[in-house]
Protein backbone atom coordinates (compact mmCIF):
# COMPACT_ATOMS: atom_id res chain seq x y z
CA UNK A 1 0.00 0.00 0.00
CA UNK A 2 0.73 3.48 -0.98
CA UNK A 3 0.49 6.96 1.06
CA UNK A 4 0.21 10.11 -1.01
CA UNK A 5 -0.54 13.46 -0.69
CA UNK A 6 -2.24 13.76 -3.95
CA UNK A 7 -1.06 14.98 -7.53
CA UNK A 8 0.63 13.64 -10.41
CA UNK A 9 1.09 9.72 -10.23
CA UNK A 10 5.16 8.79 -9.75
CA UNK A 11 6.66 8.03 -13.10
CA UNK A 12 6.31 4.31 -14.05
CA UNK A 13 3.09 3.90 -12.31
CA UNK A 14 0.10 2.56 -14.65
CA UNK A 15 -2.36 5.65 -14.50
CA UNK A 16 -5.38 6.02 -16.20
CA UNK A 17 -8.15 8.94 -16.66
CA UNK A 18 -11.23 7.76 -14.69
CA UNK A 19 -14.18 9.46 -13.70
CA UNK A 20 -14.61 9.95 -9.62
CA UNK A 21 -17.96 7.43 -9.75
CA UNK A 22 -15.05 4.94 -10.98
CA UNK A 23 -12.40 5.53 -8.74
CA UNK A 24 -14.84 5.47 -5.86
CA UNK A 25 -16.04 2.09 -7.08
CA UNK A 26 -12.50 1.16 -7.42
CA UNK A 27 -11.42 2.19 -3.98
CA UNK A 28 -14.38 0.38 -2.38
CA UNK A 29 -13.94 -2.89 -4.24
CA UNK A 30 -9.19 -2.67 -3.07
CA UNK A 31 -10.69 -1.77 0.40
CA UNK A 32 -12.87 -5.15 0.37
CA UNK A 33 -10.02 -6.96 -0.91
CA UNK A 34 -7.91 -6.25 1.75
CA UNK A 35 -10.11 -5.76 4.54
CA UNK A 36 -13.14 -8.73 4.73
CA UNK A 37 -14.52 -6.42 7.58
CA UNK A 38 -15.62 -3.71 5.01
CA UNK A 39 -19.19 -3.90 3.97
CA UNK A 40 -21.22 -1.58 2.01
CA UNK A 41 -25.23 -1.15 2.36
CA UNK A 42 -27.76 1.06 1.19
CA UNK A 43 -30.63 1.77 -1.19
CA UNK A 44 -29.60 0.80 -4.71
CA UNK A 45 -26.05 0.30 -3.86
CA UNK A 46 -26.21 -3.57 -5.36
CA UNK A 47 -28.26 -4.45 -8.40
CA UNK A 48 -27.64 -1.27 -9.63
CA UNK A 49 -24.77 -0.38 -8.59
CA UNK A 50 -25.77 3.33 -6.89
CA UNK A 51 -27.42 6.20 -8.81
CA UNK A 52 -24.41 7.71 -9.87
CA UNK A 53 -22.39 4.27 -10.16
CA UNK A 54 -19.90 4.65 -7.54
CA UNK A 55 -20.40 1.28 -6.07
CA UNK A 56 -21.20 -0.32 -9.96
CA UNK A 57 -19.65 -4.09 -9.85
CA UNK A 58 -19.66 -4.56 -6.03
CA UNK A 59 -22.20 -6.99 -5.36
CA UNK A 60 -20.86 -9.21 -8.42
CA UNK A 61 -17.56 -9.22 -6.99
CA UNK A 62 -18.39 -9.70 -3.08
CA UNK A 63 -21.93 -10.99 -3.37
CA UNK A 64 -25.10 -10.05 -1.77
CA UNK A 65 -23.70 -10.56 2.08
CA UNK A 66 -21.19 -7.74 1.76
CA UNK A 67 -22.69 -5.31 -0.20
CA UNK A 68 -26.93 -5.08 0.32
CA UNK A 69 -29.65 -3.14 -1.36
CA UNK A 70 -32.06 -1.59 1.93
CA UNK A 71 -35.36 -0.38 2.02
CA UNK A 72 -35.94 2.85 1.81
CA UNK A 73 -35.14 3.20 5.38
CA UNK A 74 -32.38 5.79 6.02
CA UNK A 75 -32.66 5.88 9.96
CA UNK A 76 -33.05 1.71 9.66
CA UNK A 77 -29.57 1.13 8.11
CA UNK A 78 -27.73 3.75 9.13
CA UNK A 79 -28.25 2.77 12.90
CA UNK A 80 -27.63 -0.80 11.70
CA UNK A 81 -24.27 0.56 10.33
CA UNK A 82 -23.54 2.18 14.07
CA UNK A 83 -23.97 -1.17 15.30
CA UNK A 84 -22.26 -3.33 13.00
CA UNK A 85 -19.20 -0.51 13.34
CA UNK A 86 -19.60 -0.94 16.78
CA UNK A 87 -19.15 -5.07 16.75
CA UNK A 88 -15.55 -3.83 14.12
CA UNK A 89 -17.23 -4.21 11.21
CA UNK A 90 -16.02 -1.67 8.80
CA UNK A 91 -19.97 -0.47 7.18
CA UNK A 92 -19.78 2.12 4.31
CA UNK A 93 -23.46 3.36 3.93
CA UNK A 94 -24.54 5.70 1.14
CA UNK A 95 -26.66 7.93 1.67
CA UNK A 96 -28.34 8.98 -1.92
CA UNK A 97 -28.86 12.54 -1.62
CA UNK A 98 -27.07 14.76 1.21
CA UNK A 99 -30.25 16.25 1.74
CA UNK A 100 -32.22 13.10 3.22
CA UNK A 101 -29.86 12.73 5.78
CA UNK A 102 -31.75 14.77 7.99
CA UNK A 103 -34.13 11.75 8.49
CA UNK A 104 -31.24 9.75 10.31
CA UNK A 105 -29.45 12.58 11.75
CA UNK A 106 -30.39 10.47 15.25
CA UNK A 107 -28.24 8.25 14.16
CA UNK A 108 -25.43 10.48 12.47
CA UNK A 109 -25.02 12.84 16.09
CA UNK A 110 -26.33 11.35 18.65
CA UNK A 111 -24.75 7.65 17.85
CA UNK A 112 -22.19 7.62 15.13
CA UNK A 113 -20.50 11.10 16.55
CA UNK A 114 -20.81 10.49 19.94
CA UNK A 115 -20.12 6.56 21.19
CA UNK A 116 -16.59 6.71 21.09
CA UNK A 117 -16.19 9.15 23.47
CA UNK A 118 -18.83 8.09 25.47
CA UNK A 119 -16.98 5.01 25.82
CA UNK A 120 -13.78 6.49 26.97
CA UNK A 121 -12.10 5.31 23.51
CA UNK A 122 -13.34 1.58 24.19
CA UNK A 123 -15.49 1.24 21.55
CA UNK A 124 -14.45 2.47 17.72
CA UNK A 125 -16.73 4.08 15.06
CA UNK A 126 -14.63 2.49 12.02
CA UNK A 127 -18.03 3.93 9.49
CA UNK A 128 -18.16 5.48 6.56
CA UNK A 129 -21.03 7.86 5.85
CA UNK A 130 -20.84 8.54 2.01
CA UNK A 131 -23.45 10.83 0.37
CA UNK A 132 -23.65 13.11 -2.64
CA UNK A 133 -24.38 16.54 -2.88
CA UNK A 134 -24.15 20.27 -4.77
CA UNK A 135 -25.78 21.96 -7.63
CA UNK A 136 -26.76 21.02 -10.13
CA UNK A 137 -30.05 22.18 -11.01
CA UNK A 138 -32.00 20.10 -8.91
CA UNK A 139 -33.88 22.27 -6.83
CA UNK A 140 -33.76 23.33 -3.10
CA UNK A 141 -34.48 19.66 -1.86
CA UNK A 142 -31.46 18.17 -3.93
CA UNK A 143 -28.74 20.55 -4.08
CA UNK A 144 -27.12 21.43 -0.68
CA UNK A 145 -23.62 20.60 0.33
CA UNK A 146 -23.99 20.81 4.46
CA UNK A 147 -20.53 19.89 4.82
CA UNK A 148 -20.53 23.07 7.50
CA UNK A 149 -23.63 20.99 9.08
CA UNK A 150 -21.37 17.96 9.62
CA UNK A 151 -18.65 20.05 10.72
CA UNK A 152 -20.43 21.49 13.58
CA UNK A 153 -20.71 18.13 15.27
CA UNK A 154 -18.04 16.77 17.44
CA UNK A 155 -17.04 13.54 16.46
CA UNK A 156 -17.25 13.46 12.56
CA UNK A 157 -14.81 14.12 9.62
CA UNK A 158 -15.95 15.51 7.50
CA UNK A 159 -14.65 14.98 3.50
CA UNK A 160 -15.11 16.74 0.48
CA UNK A 161 -12.92 15.84 -2.71
CA UNK A 162 -12.70 17.65 -5.76
CA UNK A 163 -10.75 15.34 -8.71
CA UNK A 164 -10.74 11.61 -9.19
CA UNK A 165 -7.18 11.17 -7.74
CA UNK A 166 -8.38 12.28 -4.46
CA UNK A 167 -11.65 11.12 -4.65
CA UNK A 168 -9.84 7.33 -4.71
CA UNK A 169 -7.39 7.91 -1.71
CA UNK A 170 -9.72 9.89 0.35
CA UNK A 171 -12.26 7.13 0.00
CA UNK A 172 -9.43 4.19 1.17
CA UNK A 173 -8.02 6.35 4.70
CA UNK A 174 -12.05 7.31 5.18
CA UNK A 175 -12.71 3.43 5.21
CA UNK A 176 -9.45 2.92 6.99
CA UNK A 177 -10.55 5.28 9.93
CA UNK A 178 -10.91 4.22 13.12
CA UNK A 179 -13.74 7.51 13.56
CA UNK A 180 -16.82 8.09 11.47
CA UNK A 181 -16.35 9.84 8.31
CA UNK A 182 -19.15 11.79 6.19
CA UNK A 183 -17.98 11.49 2.54
CA UNK A 184 -19.72 14.29 0.36
CA UNK A 185 -19.34 13.86 -3.25
CA UNK A 186 -20.38 16.46 -5.79
CA UNK A 187 -23.16 15.59 -7.60
CA UNK A 188 -21.54 17.71 -10.48
CA UNK A 189 -18.27 15.81 -10.54
CA UNK A 190 -19.62 12.30 -10.45
CA UNK A 191 -21.32 13.26 -14.35
CA UNK A 192 -18.54 15.28 -15.19
CA UNK A 193 -16.29 12.87 -18.13
CA UNK A 194 -13.00 11.25 -17.27
CA UNK A 195 -10.00 13.35 -18.45
CA UNK A 196 -11.95 16.62 -18.48
CA UNK A 197 -10.99 17.47 -14.94
CA UNK A 198 -8.64 20.51 -14.16
CA UNK A 199 -6.21 18.78 -11.69
CA UNK A 200 -5.91 15.29 -10.36
CA UNK A 201 -7.59 13.65 -13.64
CA UNK A 202 -4.58 10.76 -13.33
CA UNK A 203 -5.16 7.69 -11.30
CA UNK A 204 -2.98 4.56 -10.17
CA UNK A 205 -4.29 1.60 -10.50
CA UNK A 206 -2.42 0.43 -7.25
CA UNK A 207 -4.23 0.98 -3.33
CA UNK A 208 -3.13 4.32 -2.14
CA UNK A 209 -4.47 6.62 0.42
CA UNK A 210 -4.96 10.49 0.62
CA UNK A 211 -4.69 11.32 4.62
CA UNK A 212 -7.38 12.99 5.93
CA UNK A 213 -6.98 16.85 7.05
CA UNK A 214 -4.22 17.67 4.57
CA UNK A 215 -4.64 20.09 2.11
CA UNK A 216 -3.47 20.46 -1.05
CA UNK A 217 -1.89 23.94 -2.77
CA UNK A 218 -3.40 23.02 -6.81
CA UNK A 219 -2.03 26.08 -8.05
CA UNK A 220 1.03 28.14 -6.22
CA UNK A 221 0.37 31.89 -6.70
CA UNK A 222 1.81 35.03 -4.47
CA UNK A 223 -0.94 37.79 -4.54
CA UNK A 224 -3.94 36.09 -3.16
CA UNK A 225 -4.86 32.87 -1.12
CA UNK A 226 -8.15 31.08 -2.50
CA UNK A 227 -9.26 28.39 -0.25
CA UNK A 228 -11.77 26.02 -1.40
CA UNK A 229 -13.12 22.52 -1.85
CA UNK A 230 -15.37 19.86 -4.05
CA UNK A 231 -16.71 21.33 -7.10
CA UNK A 232 -15.62 24.68 -6.54
CA UNK A 233 -11.96 24.40 -6.96
CA UNK A 234 -12.08 23.43 -10.77
CA UNK A 235 -13.96 26.48 -10.79
CA UNK A 236 -11.19 28.59 -9.51
CA UNK A 237 -8.77 26.97 -11.61
CA UNK A 238 -10.73 28.20 -14.19
CA UNK A 239 -10.93 31.43 -12.40
CA UNK A 240 -7.13 31.77 -11.51
CA UNK A 241 -5.97 31.48 -15.60
CA UNK A 242 -8.33 33.76 -16.63
CA UNK A 243 -7.12 36.45 -13.96
CA UNK A 244 -3.45 35.09 -14.74
CA UNK A 245 -4.13 37.18 -17.88
CA UNK A 246 -4.85 40.01 -15.83
CA UNK A 247 -1.68 40.03 -14.18
CA UNK A 248 -3.32 38.62 -10.68
CA UNK A 249 -1.32 35.39 -9.42
CA UNK A 250 -3.92 33.34 -7.35
CA UNK A 251 -2.82 30.51 -5.34
CA UNK A 252 -5.70 27.80 -5.02
CA UNK A 253 -6.13 25.80 -1.95
CA UNK A 254 -7.88 22.92 -1.80
CA UNK A 255 -8.94 21.72 1.57
CA UNK A 256 -10.02 18.43 0.67
CA UNK A 257 -11.26 18.06 4.04
CA UNK A 258 -13.55 19.97 6.39
CA UNK A 259 -12.37 18.25 9.73
CA UNK A 260 -10.17 17.75 10.25
CA UNK A 261 -9.56 21.58 8.96
CA UNK A 262 -6.00 21.73 7.62
CA UNK A 263 -5.42 25.33 8.49
CA UNK A 264 -1.29 24.90 8.40
CA UNK A 265 -1.50 25.05 4.82
CA UNK A 266 -3.43 27.95 4.85
CA UNK A 267 -1.85 30.08 6.88
CA UNK A 268 1.49 29.41 5.45
CA UNK A 269 0.01 30.79 2.16
CA UNK A 270 -1.73 33.62 4.24
CA UNK A 271 1.54 34.88 5.46
CA UNK A 272 2.76 34.93 2.32
CA UNK A 273 0.14 36.12 0.18
CA UNK A 274 -1.31 38.57 2.71
CA UNK A 275 -4.94 38.43 1.10
CA UNK A 276 -7.56 35.57 1.69
CA UNK A 277 -10.40 34.70 -0.43
CA UNK A 278 -12.62 31.76 0.89
CA UNK A 279 -14.78 30.35 -2.25
CA UNK A 280 -17.33 28.17 -0.43
CA UNK A 281 -20.90 26.37 -2.36
CA UNK A 282 -22.21 25.80 1.14
CA UNK A 283 -24.03 28.29 2.79
CA UNK A 284 -22.35 31.50 3.86
CA UNK A 285 -24.04 32.03 7.22
CA UNK A 286 -21.89 29.78 10.40
CA UNK A 287 -20.17 27.90 7.72
CA UNK A 288 -16.28 26.88 6.46
CA UNK A 289 -15.74 30.67 5.27
CA UNK A 290 -16.29 32.04 8.55
CA UNK A 291 -14.26 29.06 10.22
CA UNK A 292 -11.19 29.31 7.62
CA UNK A 293 -11.05 33.16 7.60
CA UNK A 294 -11.12 32.50 11.82
CA UNK A 295 -8.52 30.35 11.95
CA UNK A 296 -6.61 32.21 10.31
CA UNK A 297 -6.94 36.09 11.92
CA UNK A 298 -6.12 33.75 15.51
CA UNK A 299 -3.19 32.37 14.31
CA UNK A 300 -1.76 35.30 11.78
CA UNK A 301 -3.33 38.19 13.53
CA UNK A 302 -4.94 41.45 12.12
CA UNK A 303 -2.09 42.68 10.82
CA UNK A 304 -0.93 39.92 8.24
CA UNK A 305 -4.08 40.18 6.31
CA UNK A 306 -4.51 43.35 4.01
CA UNK A 307 -7.31 41.80 2.83
CA UNK A 308 -10.07 39.04 4.08
CA UNK A 309 -13.47 38.36 1.89
CA UNK A 310 -15.82 35.36 1.40
CA UNK A 311 -17.52 34.48 -1.68
CA UNK A 312 -20.16 31.31 -1.33
CA UNK A 313 -23.74 30.50 -1.49
CA UNK A 314 -26.50 33.24 0.28
CA UNK A 315 -28.73 31.87 3.05
CA UNK A 316 -31.44 30.86 0.69
CA UNK A 317 -32.92 27.71 -0.61
CA UNK A 318 -31.56 27.05 -4.26
CA UNK A 319 -33.63 27.92 -6.51
CA UNK A 320 -35.34 25.60 -9.00
CA UNK A 321 -34.60 27.66 -12.09
CA UNK A 322 -31.26 26.95 -13.44
CA UNK A 323 -30.42 30.12 -14.10
CA UNK A 324 -31.44 31.45 -10.89
CA UNK A 325 -29.41 28.42 -9.04
CA UNK A 326 -26.23 30.29 -11.22
CA UNK A 327 -27.12 33.50 -10.00
CA UNK A 328 -26.34 32.54 -6.72
CA UNK A 329 -23.89 29.68 -6.40
CA UNK A 330 -20.18 30.62 -6.54
CA UNK A 331 -18.88 29.38 -10.54
CA UNK A 332 -15.93 30.90 -12.27
CA UNK A 333 -17.09 34.26 -13.61
CA UNK A 334 -18.81 34.88 -10.02
CA UNK A 335 -15.19 33.66 -8.33
CA UNK A 336 -13.27 36.46 -11.22
CA UNK A 337 -15.12 38.86 -10.07
CA UNK A 338 -14.86 38.20 -5.91
CA UNK A 339 -11.10 39.08 -6.50
CA UNK A 340 -11.45 41.39 -8.84
CA UNK A 341 -13.56 42.78 -5.94
CA UNK A 342 -10.98 42.87 -3.83
CA UNK A 343 -8.72 44.17 -5.83
CA UNK A 344 -10.66 47.55 -6.44
CA UNK A 345 -11.16 47.69 -2.93
CA UNK A 346 -7.45 47.66 -1.60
Amino acid sequence: MTTTTGGPARAGTDVRNINVSQCVAESLRLEMERDDRVVVFGEDVGLQGGVFGSTRGLQKAFGKDRVRDTPISEMAFTGAAVGLAMEGYRPVVEIMFVDFIGVCLEQVYNAAAKIRYMTGGRVGMPMVIKTAGGCIGSAAQHSQCLWGTFAHLPGLQVVAPSSPYDSKGLMAAAVRSDDPVVFIEHKGLLLQKAGSFTHGAQVPKESYTVPLGRASVVRPGSDLTLVTLSATVGESLHAAEELAGEGVDVEVIDLRSVVPLDLDTVCASVARTGRLLVVDEDYLGFGLSGEVITGVVERLGTRALSQVARHGTPDVPVPAALSLEQAVVPRRASIARAVRDMGRAS
